[in-house]
């Protein structure tokens, strides 16, 4: 439990959430025909939307777009977006680093599914929801460009 005091977003970062909020996707396009994770492969995992879309996440993309409240504060202060790597520190000496993989995954309820990661991290619940308005596509990029666009116009 963090005793940090509450954080104030700035204003542009509430008018952000507050414009995603109101996007609202047709049931169809949050609700998943068909979830394949390649574990074993390590190709990541492939969703088909009832609304016909087909999305892909890398592992790798997947545990750097992890929506806990721990990565979200992380991502915020270092000025990542979702999915996109932490930078590295300066003067800092290339390490290796184990590839990104699950070891557990997990249904929660309907609504989401949950990845305990090789790096011990295992508190992000990735929603349908969530996975479909961040999809990677290109496609959904262009859509999500173009509301970034649209906001920093107003």
């Amino acid at each position: 439990m963090s005793h940090e005091g509450i954080k104030i977003a700035s204003p542009e970062e509430t008018r952000r959430v507050q414009a995603e909020e109101a996007r609202v996707l047709p049931v169809a396009a949050t609700d998943p025909k068909s979830v394949k994770v390649e574990k074993s492969t390590g190709k990541g995992m492939d969703i088909e939307w009832k609304d016909g879309h087909r999305s892909h996440y890398s592992f790798t993309w997947l545990r750097d777009a992890c929506p806990c409240a721990t990565c979200n504060e992380e991502r915020g202060g270092n000025g990542r977006k979702i999915g996109e790597p932490p930078k590295a520190k300066p003067a800092a000496l290339p390490m290796y680093k184990e590839p990104v993989r699950p070891l557990e995954i997990a249904p929660v309820g309907k609504y989401a599914i949950n990845f305990h990661w090789n790096d011990g991290h295992s508190t992000g619940i990735y929603s349908w929801d969530f996975l479909r308005r961040e999809c990677p596509c290109a496609e959904c990029k262009a859509g999500q460009s173009a509301l970034g666009t649209r906001l920093s116009a107003t």
